[in-house]
């Protein structure tokens, strides 16, 4: 099948597709006499791995060694649930920040009373929070305005 059909079967773009195969994340396709790519059932099995992994977040090179395990029969599930764990706890790691970010965000967002004035809490607690790059819990330490809270 050409590129076209193969990226609405498995999921992934053309683009993408074009991009793995640049990167050596998956094989070159063969080429027909036409010029135009032609991917096989096992190359849509591949592209679709690959969309499920990067769908978990999983970065290209992690997805490198998932492949590698993927095709190697002999692997360790070992090694896979580590890489898996590994990967979990950096997601984790990002909700926290994540929820960090929200909740500093909520914070200028509740202190903004939004009735049109030019003054603006949510852009001075932006300014205030690069000041000495120093936090007390969700919040910069230097504020523009002390007490302000």
């Amino acid at each position: 099948m050409q590129i076209g059909e193969a990226a609405r079967a498995s999921g992934v773009s053309a683009k993408m597709i074009r991009h793995y195969e640049a990167i050596g994340l998956v094989p070159t396709a063969d080429r027909r006499d036409s010029g135009y790519r032609d991917y096989a059932d096992e190359d849509l099995s591949r592209l679709r791995f690959i969309r499920h992994s990067r769908d978990l977040g999983f970065p290209i090179e992690q997805i490198r060694v998932l492949l590698r395990l993927w095709t190697d029969r002999g692997r360790s599930n070992a090694e896979v649930k580590a890489l898996a764990r590994t990967h979990l706890a950096e997601l984790e790691g990002r909700i926290v920040r994540l929820r960090e970010m929200a909740d500093v965000l909520q914070h200028l967002a509740d202190a903004c009373d939004g009735d049109g004035r030019p003054d603006c809490p949510i852009l001075a607690g932006l300014e205030a929070a690069g000041c000495d790059g120093s936090r007390a819990g969700n919040r910069s330490v230097c504020h523009p305005n002390p007490g302000a809270d």
